[in-house]
């Protein structure tokens, strides 16, 4: 490795540098430290990566219509969470649950861990941590655990959730069938199921709680990475991540029922609703999403209006070329964002013909949603921008080729984390499949390596890279009361998504 590639390493590497340590150890907010990411890669891309105003221009248009996919959600997030809260719901479903399970580990793995998993299943980006902060909130947990334990909980999940969309995209950069990448991709990510529910126990209780809650932990986790495994390698990966959960949400329950679980007690509180009542916004979520993702005459009907762009092949000043090809489209009505927003909708009409909303609860609620929103729109915005900005001059790139010149044969121990940097910097492990797969697959191939083992790493990476994607954090910091106060919760997801990563192949 000659001085002049590890000078162009640190420069690539200095955006991200730039916004750890702004919002590890400065406790910038996510949206200041994003701007100064921004600027820094601008600079760096400028002056260092060959960049030139046409490249700009169009890595922008690309971020902002990566953003507005990523924005469309939080905002009916949002929205969604207000709708609920303004009833008072959020306290009526914590004070059910207490009486359904008071043990704090079972919550934890009800909530955390296996209901965001299937939210991750059907609806996907930010969803699991926008919905399940809010409710673990309502619970008693302090807001940054709230949060810190769906991103870790929901992490395995991602490449097998969504139907399958990270998956497909490993698939199509790589070239590759399924049947050649399940298998180890399941097994990986059966791995790190487990990880997940441990690492997401640990977060609140430490290991006291994880012995406590083994036995549960054991048995869910075999449950879900048993049936995603199943699914995949038999050809209906597209359901791996949807099925895997709703197995583990049935399994859950039933574990919760456990003599050493059960701590149930009466409660002499008088709800001011039903649980049921209180529920029905979810139970609605439930059924949109999967309606709209499962049933193929409503998703196609649902699917006819996409918002896309087609772009040409950019070359930079230093000769690297982006090829030519759409952006990231918007399917307007049957976008996870949009499933939110009928959710939201249907909701607000229900708990209003039930007399559940005080006078101007409309406007309080709309008020609530965009000062929560402005704020995280603008970090998410200058986060993925600058990414973008990486992407189209070599710098994402470089920063991989690096780690992979320096550990060698090391490099299947280092693979997952190349992933996980895809998605800190994109805040997709779909992103980080089509950034990174190919260069994991040729690596693998020079270095006589198991491609499948390799590619596999790779995507479980990315998907445990879910849990430090600061776009991610922004999301559900934001339903919380957390905007701009983001780095405590990035500290934690931090230090357990590089643990899961690096335990989950070694």
């Amino acid at each position: 490795m000659t001085d002049l590639f590890i000078a162009k390493w640190i420069f690539a590497f200095s955006p991200i540098l730039t916004v750890l340590v702004l919002m590890i150890f400065k406790n910038w907010s996510g949206s200041r430290a994003g701007a100064a990411g921004w600027f820094v890669s601008l600079i760096t891309a400028t002056f260092v990566f060959g960049a030139h105003p046409v490249l700009l221009a169009y890595s922008q248009v690309k971020g902002a219509l990566l953003s507005l996919n990523v924005l469309y959600i939080i905002w009916a997030a949002l929205l969604l969470y207000n709708v609920v809260n303004e009833t008072g719901a959020i306290k009526v479903i914590g004070m059910g649950i207490q009486r359904f399970s008071g043990d704090k580990s079972i919550q934890i793995i009800i909530f955390g861990w296996i209901f965001a998993s299937f939210l991750q299943g059907v609806a996907g980006y930010g969803v699991p941590i926008a919905v399940v902060a809010p409710l673990l909130v309502g619970l008693g947990f302090s807001p940054v655990v709230a949060v810190a334990v769906p991103a870790i909980g929901h992490s395995w999940s991602v490449t097998f959730g969504s139907m399958g969309a990270s998956f497909q995209a490993l698939m199509a950069v790589s070239g590759l069938e399924s049947s050649y990448l399940a298998p180890w991709s399941a097994t990986l990510l059966g791995i790190s199921t487990f990880l997940c529910g441990i690492f997401a126990v640990y977060v609140y209780g430490g290991w006291k709680m994880v012995k406590h809650s083994l036995i549960a932990i054991l048995i869910v986790g075999s449950a879900m990475a048993g049936t995603q495994y199943v699914l995949a390698v038999s050809g209906m990966w597209t359901l791996a991540g949807f099925g895997a959960s709703l197995v583990g949400l049935g399994t859950g329950l039933a574990v919760a029922k456990l003599k050493i679980y059960n701590q149930t007690s009466p409660s002499q509180i008088q709800l001011e609703m039903g649980l049921w009542w209180a529920l029905s916004a979810y139970l609605i979520l439930i059924a949109i999403v999967s309606s709209g993702v499962m049933i193929p005459p409503v998703k196609a009907f649902l699917g006819q209006a996409n918002l896309t762009f087609t772009f040409p092949e950019i070359v930079s000043l230093k000769g690297w070329v982006t090829k030519a090809g759409e952006g990231k489209g918007i399917n307007l009505f049957g976008h996870g964002g949009a499933l939110l927003l009928y959710s939201s909708i249907i909701s607000y009409l229900v708990y209003r013909s039930r007399g559940f909303y005080k006078p101007q609860a409309l406007n309080a609620i709309l008020q609530k949603t965009v000062k929560s929103g402005v704020p995280t729109s603008l970090g998410i915005v200058s986060m993925v921008c600058f990414a973008m900005i990486m992407d189209h001059c070599q710098m994402i790139y470089i920063l991989a080729e690096g780690i992979s010149m320096v550990f060698g044969s090391l490099y299947p121990l280092i693979s997952p984390w190349i992933g996980l940097l895809g998605a800190f910097m994109t805040g997709s492990n779909t992103n980080s499949n089509v950034v990174f797969s190919v260069l994991q697959q040729e690596t693998a191939q020079m270095a006589g390596l198991g491609t499948a083992l390799i590619l596999a790493a790779q995507t479980t990476g990315g998907a445990l890279g879910s849990m430090i994607a600061p776009a991610k954090i922004l999301v559900g910091c934001s339903t919380v009361g957390l905007s701009g106060k983001e780095g405590p919760v990035l500290k934690i997801t931090l230090r357990y998504g590089l643990q899961v990563a690096g335990q989950t192949i070694a």
